[in-house]
């Protein structure tokens, strides 16, 4: 029974990995069938561990619960990996879950999402690189703390996870071209992800086009990299040295999730007010 219960939890994460890949390759027929698939592996998974669990006695009849939607299957960390994967620049809780709602179907409650931080750093200090990622923090360039409100994916090199003055306009670009491509590959894209494409646009020149309410990827792609041009050298140039120090100076927990900060004192060593 152990090896069945294992070879389900291998197919669960293969299937998990599957939606990704079909989702973000814009075939919502594949996506669909794979969230499927995936459903009947998890209910499987749960029939088997019940199967192998000692048997409980018989309950009072309990009133039967709503079923969750679909896209709530994935865990919490997996749909935050989903939509920061689909943008590929530090975002804001309240970003990333409207991205997965507009692309993935589902979103989720923002405030869960600083409790997934403090579990993923407890998880990284517990065992380091246990897991393929984790999700961590952006640090700043000026003390590599962790940059407030801002989520990261631990794989992403880091230049891209350190914020410097510029980064804020120059990551905003880049999750408007990527938000611009995903939709493109999309045959009929969902109408909460034009909508996500028309709130960019709206704060980009030139790229809201002629037509209200009518927003071409390509047209804010153009716009979003002329203004992208603009800024890029500088803020890349800030990012490596900050990346070098962060480096050189900050062990690997620290590298994730940002220095401590230590509170300032006075000569008697009282915290100072």
């Amino acid at each position: 029974m152990a090896e069945t219960i294992e070879a389900l939890e291998r197919r669960i994460d293969e299937l998990r990995v599957a939606v990704r890949e079909a989702v973000l390759a814009g075939d919502p027929g594949l996506a669909s069938a794979r969230r499927a698939e995936l459903k009947r592996a998890e209910q499987a998974w749960e029939d088997a561990l019940a199967e192998a669990g000692p048997q409980a006695p018989a309950s009072p009849a309990q009133p039967a619960q709503p079923a969750e939607p679909a896209g709530s299957l994935l865990p919490l960390r997996e749909q935050v990996y989903e939509a920061l994967s689909l943008l590929q620049v530090p975002a804001a809780p309240k970003l990333i879950a409207t991205v997965h709602e507009a692309f993935f179907g589902s979103t989720f409650p923002t405030t869960k999402v600083t409790s997934l931080k403090r579990d993923e750093e407890r998880s990284f200090r517990t065992s380091p690189f246990a897991r393929p990622y984790y999700i961590c923090a952006a640090l700043s360039v000026d003390y590599l703390s962790p940059s407030r409100g801002l989520l990261a994916v631990s794989t992403w090199p880091m230049e891209r996870r350190v914020i410097g003055s510029l980064s804020p306009r120059v990551d905003f670009l880049t999750a408007a071209i990527r938000v611009a491509d995903a939709i493109e590959r999309i045959p009929t894209p969902p109408l909460t992800a034009r909508r996500l494409l028309q709130r960019f646009a709206a704060s980009i020149p030139g790229a809201s086009g002629e037509v209200r309410d009518q927003v071409n990827p390509g047209v804010v792609r153009m716009a979003a990299d002329a203004e992208l041009s603009v800024h890029a050298d500088a803020d890349s140039r800030m990012r490596r040295q900050a990346a070098d120090r962060a480096r050189g100076q900050l062990p690997d927990a620290e590298q994730l999730f940002g220095a401590r900060l230590q509170p300032v004192t006075d000569e008697t060593g009282a915290d100072a007010e």
